[in-house]
């Protein structure tokens, strides 16, 4: 059988997309992944209804350790190219806070597009078997579990091992490695934050408000959610893509009140607890106040206890046990090294033919979107230069 001109490995978000756009462009291309449908993580996004992209679309919403990477695929793919997709094809979609974009009806509907735009382009499945070897000679050699597939170029879109209950594995590392590419240790990202067992903040369970949380020198300021186990909800979320095992994270829990303000408003009668209790839950306010502090007129305040509260309120560090792992993980951080990449095919320098695209990367997306768009971004890349 002749060779396929491109062969992908993974039938996600990048592996599809960068399939239609080769196949397109009248390339014979063939799609593998082990699992039986296509899509899988593609599904379950967005809590189902795929927050496919953003309007806000910019390098600085990425975390890589070649921060410059990124710029040269988001810059040839904007938003509204994902958009005009679904519009071509009737899928409704609808804005949300922040500039994310949803679908309206179900993340199915952006799959399916994508599994007809592939087959009408001509592209072969090999779905639901198990890849067991990967060998370059004068093209790639596939072996499978039922058969040998051989292509003149390769396409690594396995992702990585974030959400392992959707298939997610480190395959596509290991494959990197094999072709001599260096890994950046993977790590869970948009993940919640643990803490100590005796943290006191394990108490506030249920408490959510808007917070500023910063980590690894990077700030945002989304809601916050107290669990059981620790932090979530977006602010910590947000942060895990730049927290490393130790460090602590800072929060503001008054990022829109300072307590100059409204220390300054309160004439100084009131005690402590009094005037951040308007602002704050009250059993956060008991938790992040010092007892002898809280019961203080605002004017009895020294200045080294001025400083104290302005500290505890604006800049109260704490450091996360861990988080809550990979099987909670929205993505991957960490991946494939991008200084051994072309920013601009996404294709192997050490391989010619090899290319990579999408989770399995080391670019992670800010949550919002971004993760989607990288991949629709990168498999564009792909699709055009092979």
């Amino acid at each position: 059988m002749k060779p396929y001109d491109l062969m992908v490995l993974g039938a996600g978000a990048s592996g599809l997309w960068a399939a239609m756009v080769a196949a397109r462009r009248g390339k014979r291309v063939c799609v593998v992944d082990h699992g039986k449908k296509p899509g899988r993580k593609v599904l379950v996004a967005g809590g189902g209804k795929c927050n496919f992209t953003n309007r806000d679309m910019e390098p600085h919403h990425f975390v890589c350790e070649n921060p410059h990477f990124v710029k040269s695929a988001i810059a040839r793919f904007t938003p509204w190219e994902i958009i005009g997709f679904l519009d071509a094809r009737g899928i409704s979609w609808e804005e949300r806070e922040l500039g994310r974009l949803f679908c309206k009806k179900s993340a199915a509907d952006i799959v399916s597009a994508l599994k007809e735009a592939c087959r009408r382009s001509g592209v072969s499945f090999y779905l639901g078997q198990r890849i067991t070897r990967l060998e370059k000679k004068e093209n790639f050699h596939l072996t499978l579990s039922q058969e040998t597939v051989e292509a003149q170029n390769c396409l690594v879109a396995l992702g990585g091992p974030a959400w392992p209950q959707v298939g997610a594995t480190d395959f596509g590392h290991r494959i990197a490695k094999q072709f001599g590419h260096a890994i950046v240790p993977a790590r869970p990202a948009l993940v919640p934050f643990t803490l100590k067992k005796k943290s006191s903040f394990k108490e506030l369970a249920g408490i959510a408000l808007p917070a500023r949380l910063t980590a690894g020198g990077k700030s945002v300021t989304e809601n916050l959610l107290f669990t059981h186990t620790g932090l979530s909800g977006p602010a910590a979320l947000q942060g895990s893509c730049n927290w490393k095992k130790g460090e602590a994270i800072a929060i503001d829990f008054l990022p829109q009140a300072p307590i100059d303000t409204l220390f300054d408003a309160s004439g100084g009668k009131p005690m402590v607890k009094t005037v951040i209790g308007k602002h704050l839950p009250e059993r956060l306010t008991r938790a992040i106040l010092p007892s002898k502090l809280a019961s203080k007129q605002v004017a009895q305040l020294t200045r080294d206890q001025y400083d104290t509260l302005k500290k505890r309120i604006h800049n109260h560090l704490i450091t996360p046990s861990g988080t809550l792992g990979m099987k909670k993980a929205e993505v991957t951080g960490g991946g494939v090294c991008t200084r051994e990449i072309s920013s601009k095919t996404m294709e192997s320098k050490k391989t010619k033919g090899l290319y990579f695209a999408g989770e399995v990367l080391d670019v992670t997306g800010q949550l919002g979107g971004y993760n989607l768009h990288w991949a629709w971004a990168s498999g564009q890349a792909v699709g055009e230069s092979v």
